[in-house]
């Protein structure tokens, strides 16, 4: 693992470990926790253009905006797009925030449990175990079309540059 210039919450910064990912590399494999407790990896979404949303924690403001625009977002996207968003939040909370936020058009999934996407990604705040906010595309033969990482917490992604590599994809 490969330790990087942090990320910056308030006066500190935090280190985050892996390396970043970049426009043509592959996407790395990962083992996520989704509601329901089955594990998710990206053979599950095989075939699919992905838009991976990753987020320190849905019960935080940026976050659940991010969320929610991605949810609205979604009613407009192609079926071959599916709308992954990641966190280190229990896949309870996960659960319970989509049912009191009316999130329905995107999946949460959790690395909650050994934090493998947060290392592969290049998210893992580790002091913190939340990951960095970032956004990815990856399209349908698994290789990273956009990346982007945020370096400072309270910022949001580029939607419209996200949105508009998914689109460019289908």
């Amino acid at each position: 693992m490969v330790n990087r210039t942090g990320m910056f919450i308030g006066p500190v910064e935090h280190p985050v470990e892996g390396a970043m990912l970049k426009i043509g590399d592959k996407s790395p494999d990962f083992k996520l926790t989704a509601n329901d407790w089955s594990i998710k990896s990206l053979a599950d979404y095989e075939n699919k253009v992905k838009i991976i949303s990753v987020v320190p924690s849905l019960d935080t403001r940026v976050c659940s905006a991010q969320t929610h625009r991605f949810n609205q977002e979604a009613a407009n996207l192609n079926a071959d797009v599916v709308i992954l968003t990641v966190s280190a939040d229990l896949p309870y909370a996960q659960r319970r925030w989509c049912g009191a936020e009316g999130v329905e058009r995107v999946v949460t999934l959790s690395d909650h449990k050994d934090m493998n996407f947060s290392d592969a990604f290049g998210v893992h705040v580790n002091d913190l175990r939340i990951c960095q906010r970032a956004a990815f595309v990856v399209d349908r033969n698994d290789i990273v079309q956009y990346a982007e990482y945020v370096a400072v917490i309270g910022d949001e992604i580029n939607f419209e540059a996200v949105l508009e590599a998914a689109k460019a994809l289908v």
